[in-house]
């Protein structure tokens, strides 16, 4: 079923989606690499503790770290071979136990055991034994989420992808829609709810009509606008439910799944495969040819920028992720982790070179704000060393989506500024 109405919410901004380059793209199966480099710290919360040694052979879908508290996620091999070392690397992005495999590529591979797919309990204890997280980009791990003490009664599937350039939830849609249905499915009967919920942005009008097919779940065409996709925002425009500051969605009754977490659900329980390979979007003005790519977890970046043709000669900045909520890689030295949904790279038409100047106070950063924020105090206080004060117009509540920065006339580093200030908060009040 698919609801008449185009849905949103208050805030956000407008920005060119860029789709163009990759969306008409289908999934492309990257071959695996002769070496992978697994993090066992691949979601929020404690890293997993290894559970192979040095010269240990192992197969694809081999457990390789184990979670460590509730707050953790199992580790997978994708790929089947030799484990040559266990060491800290550090990558642009984090520092952390790599788990580094020789691949054989014998391919072989082990499974999880079969469970009732009638059980609820089952499905849950499946969906943390696959070492399920939120394929988003936040990494929370899955089992968590769904272990909530709160009457679920919507399970909404986050189909926006309103991140600009990126494009592999929508092929995902289109290519794996049964597979995205009926993991939504076993979600809703491990948290014994009725309602599924998928939310797509208008922009994706094939997807809206492929999942709308489906019985048994509601698809809401959501109005393209930034952040729709954000959790918050994607509750309210699809339940008009607000969750307030501090609080979390269960709060409201509703549970948010990625649609590429409600994939690999449907995986873990239908094929009993743990989670060890996902689809990311390599895209961007600055690559010679821009994909849809299932890759394995610890695949280095550089060899998917060679897998795509390698940079273009214009090419200026590399963004892991989107544009908005990315981060800026100062060298392709990393490899790929369960929250990699693309990698993004700009050419010298596409990068932003004018310097910052000082905030005129004209408000619009406030006005696009879709948590009702004052982005231009906390960049005034931060930048005072005030964090208390930066804090007391809401740089706790932010989740760094961007849209202020993306407004503000005086190219301020807004977000810069919020995460400064959380950094600052953590360290006064630990």
């Amino acid at each position: 079923m698919i609801s008449e109405k185009r849905a949103t919410f208050p805030g956000g901004v407008h920005v060119p989606d860029n789709k163009y380059l990759a969306e008409k793209k289908p999934i492309e199966i990257m071959p695996a690499p002769e070496k992978v480099y697994v993090s066992l710290s691949q979601h929020i919360g404690k890293p997993s503790e290894a559970t192979v040694s040095v010269g240990d052979r192992v197969k694809k879908g081999q457990l390789i770290g184990k979670e460590a508290g509730f707050i953790s996620a199992n580790v997978y091999s994708g790929v089947s071979g030799t484990v040559t070392e266990i060491k800290t690397i550090s990558t642009p992005l984090n520092t952390a136990t790599y788990v580094v495999i020789q691949n054989d590529g014998l391919e072989e591979e082990e499974f999880l055991p079969p469970i009732d797919k009638e059980d609820s309990q089952a499905i849950m204890q499946r969906v943390r034994d696959a070492g399920l997280v939120g394929l988003g980009g936040a990494g929370f791990p899955t089992y968590v989420k769904m272990a909530t003490d709160e009457k679920i009664d919507v399970v909404l599937i986050n189909g926006a992808e309103c991140e600009p350039y990126l494009t592999c939830d929508h092929r995902m849609m289109l290519e794996h829609g049964d597979g995205v249905v009926k993991g939504a499915k076993y979600i809703a009967k491990a948290l014994n709810c009725q309602t599924v919920i998928i939310g797509i942005e208008e922009n994706k009008p094939d997807a809206i009509e492929k999942l709308g097919a489906y019985d048994g779940v509601k698809v809401v065409p959501l109005k393209k606008k930034y952040p729709q996709g954000s959790e918050k925002q994607l509750i309210y425009a699809c339940t008009k439910r607000a969750v307030q500051p501090g609080k979390l969605p269960a709060s409201k009754g509703v549970c948010v799944f990625n649609v590429q977490t409600a994939f690999q659900v449907y995986e873990a329980v239908e094929f009993n495969r743990p989670l060890y390979q996902r689809v990311m979007t390599v895209t961007g003005k600055g690559i010679k040819e821009p994909k849809n790519l299932l890759v394995r977890n610890g695949t280095p970046y550089a060899e998917i920028i060679a897998y795509c043709g390698g940079l273009t000669d214009n090419a200026a900045k590399v963004i892991a992720g989107g544009p908005m909520m990315g981060k800026i890689l100062t060298s392709v030295d990393g490899y790929t982790r369960k929250t990699d949904s693309g990698l993004l790279v700009e050419d010298v038409t596409e990068v932003c070179i004018t310097e910052p100047s000082p905030c005129i106070n004209c408000g619009r950063c406030a006005k696009a704000c879709p948590m009702h924020l004052m982005p231009m105090y906390i960049d005034l206080y931060t930048q005072t060393g005030n964090f208390e004060r930066a804090d007391s117009y809401g740089a706790t509540n932010c989740f760094e989506c961007g849209t202020c920065a993306y407004v503000c006339p005086a190219k301020r580093d807004l977000v810069g500024s919020v995460q400064l200030c959380k950094r600052k908060l953590r360290e006064l009040r630990s």
